[in-house]
């Protein structure tokens, strides 16, 4: 099962908006993931194996190493952005 997780700066609020919106976008897919909200205090452990990170452009540089695919929304509530990216990520 592929993992993502989904990131904000205190890991409750945004990343819970598009935690929900990324399993309603992977129902939409057809795609069996489990989505994982975290702050970017606990990415480097709560990522370890996720193959996607979604999070704001402004995050980025607060992620380090990882092996995930990064992938930048602008909108945590635009489905057709968070479905375009996820797609061309998981795809």
């Amino acid at each position: 099962m592929k993992r993502i997780v989904t990131l904000c700066g205190v890991g409750v609020g945004t990343s819970g908006i598009l935690k929900v919106n990324a399993e309603r976008v992977l129902a939409r897919l057809g795609i069996e993931a489990s989505v994982t909200a975290t702050d970017v205090e606990h990415v480097q452990a709560d990522a370890a194996d996720a193959q996607v990170i979604l999070t704001s452009p402004e995050l980025v540089q607060h992620i380090g190493r990882t092996f995930a695919d990064i992938v930048e929304i602008n909108s945590y509530v635009d489905l057709d952005e968070i479905e375009r990216k996820l797609d061309e990520a998981l795809g």
